[in-house]
This record gives C-alpha cells, structure tokens and sequence, in this order.
C-alpha cells in the first residue's frame, strides 16, 4: 500500500509524456485527412511517440527547470501539483493540448502550401470520384472484358477509405460487348460491382431532357453513351 502512491504518480508521468503526441497525431489526421500509408495502428502509435519525444524534449530544453520546480513545490515530492492546482491545470492544458494543437496546425498547413499542385485531402481517386458525384451513369469493365453498367442516382452508394472500394447502382442495364448501353433491366432491383474486380470505371452524364417524375433515371442516347 506504501508505494500506491508512487505508481499512481507514475503512471499520471507516463499518460502527460505520451499524451502531446496522440493529440498531435490525432489531429494531424482530423486536419490533414486519412492517408492510406497511415492506415496500420502501430505506424500511427509509433508517429505518436515519435511526436512526444520532440514536443516533450522541447518543453524540457526551453523550459525544464521552472517545470520541475513548479511541480516539486516546496517539498521533494510532487507537492506542487496539489498546491497550486489552477496554475498546474492551465499549463497542462497549454503543454499537453494546446500546442499539440498548433504545432498539427502549422505542419498541416505547412504541407499544403508547399504541395498545393499535388496535395489532396481526398484518400483516394475512388473517393475523389464519388464525393460530391450527382447522378449519372456507370460503366465498367470486368477484368474478363465484360461490361456492366447502370445509373447511379439518389438511392445508389459508393463506399469509402478505408472500405474496399465497391458501388450499388440502383438499376442495371444490359451492356453491348463494346461497352455501349442496351436498354434497363426491368425487374432488376440494383447492381453491385466491386472496383477489385474491374479494370475500367466510366462515368457518362445522362443526355438533356425536361424533368419529369418519370426521368429519374433517363434513356441513354446511343450516340451520347457509344
């Protein structure tokens, strides 16, 4: 029971140095976007880590010795937490939040001026496709060279990073064997396709036409969808 004490302090020592890195990292993420080279937990824990060896180094190098005196206090303990507990709150706040928080900030924005040609919050070109996509047609080319296609409206889905890539179309037309569009399938009640099993995607904007209830899904041309 004589040494509860001393764990638990050390365990609170413990959770403070990790902690700056798993916000930093945290919010890298939430700024930046997901990034498939990310996508493995331990790459992000070691990230993580690596983040509060520099931060907590650096708190240690500008401002070591007023940090431990502030928290020793008076005593040879850890009195300083306890006597002065709003001081020790706001610093904590500030060191273990705070700039975390910014230093995520600038690196992120750092980054997307320096990669502004290159650089795209969107994980994937799949993603890219599908984010704000409205309505349209699809086509795709199965890796054994058959096509399938339908239109992609209100009710059809396309996953996202870091679901495999895979789309619910929610009617299906027959496809000629050179890619053009036959004519819908009546009773079909929905296509679904998986990207790892095609190797051609193509989106078609339907023709011009008046709206009407009826032209939810519109008739292709075939000189517009050959």
């Amino acid at each position: 029971m004589g040494q509860a004490p001393s764990t638990v302090v050390q365990l609170a020592l413990l959770v403070l140095v990790v902690l700056p890195g798993v916000i930093y990292q945290f919010l890298r993420e939430r700024f930046r976007g997901p990034v498939p080279s990310e996508r493995d937990l331990g790459e992000r824990v070691l990230r993580a880590l690596a983040a509060s060896v520099v931060l907590d180094s650096l708190y240690l190098l500008l401002a070591g010795p007023h940090l431990v005196a502030l928290f020793r206090g008076s005593g040879w303990g850890w009195e300083g937490l306890t006597e002065r507990p709003r001081l020790t709150a706001l610093l904590a706040v500030a060191l273990f939040v705070a700039v975390p928080a910014v230093a995520a900030g600038c690196v992120s924005e750092w980054q997307r001026r320096r990669l502004r040609a290159k650089y795209q919050s969107t994980p994937t070109a799949w993603d890219h496709t599908f984010r704000s996509r409205g309505s349209c047609f699809v086509r795709m080319r199965l890796k054994d060279g058959t096509w399938v296609g339908g239109w992609y409206g209100s009710d059809s889905y396309a996953t996202s990073y870091p679901q495999p890539a895979e789309i619910f179309l929610e009617s299906a037309w027959r496809m000629n064997p050179d890619g053009s569009f036959g004519h819908r399938i009546g009773p079909s009640a929905g296509l679904y396709i998986r990207a790892g099993d095609t190797d051609v995607l193509e989106l078609l904007h339907p023709p011009r036409q008046e709206a009407t209830p009826d032209t939810a899904c519109p008739t292709p041309h075939r000189s517009v969808l050959h």
